[in-house]
């Protein structure tokens, strides 16, 4: 790719453009301030642009666990309303979080830790609750 080239990658309702090697003027930079609208818009009216959330440890375990609230039913799918029931994806995550809890012993601070524990601690107790359900 030549430094004049830009890279742009279109998905599931977003695209990502690879701009490392492109200089921007001050106009360009400041044009990014307004939302760009998407070909993916489902009614055409401009869809709000979701701020830039701070990746930390805590962040990435959380969105784990929501992950694993929405295959305990206890969050709806947001296009559709409907819960679902999926335990093997919910006995995933607390295997993945059990993984991370092993693999980051002695490396994360207290809150971190303690938000772990108690996560892990809160899905064992939901999954185990369904599980007597079925």
């Amino acid at each position: 790719m030549t430094s004049d080239e830009h890279e742009e990658i279109e998905g599931q309702g977003f695209t990502i453009k690879d701009n490392r090697s492109s200089q921007k003027s001050e106009d360009e930079i400041g044009d990014e301030s307004q939302p760009e609208s998407s070909a993916h818009e489902s009614d055409g009216a401009p869809q709000p642009k979701i701020p830039d959330l701070e990746i930390d440890f805590s962040t990435f375990v959380l969105s784990l666990t929501s992950s694993a609230f929405y295959h305990l039913g206890d969050i709806a799918d947001p296009q559709t309303g409907e819960t679902k029931v999926e335990l093997p994806a919910v006995k995933q995550t607390i295997d993945i979080l059990i993984m991370l809890k092993g693999k980051t012993d002695g490396n994360l601070n207290a809150d971190e830790a303690k938000l772990l524990e108690q996560l892990i601690y809160e899905l064992q107790m939901k999954y185990v609750e369904k599980k007597k359900q079925t």
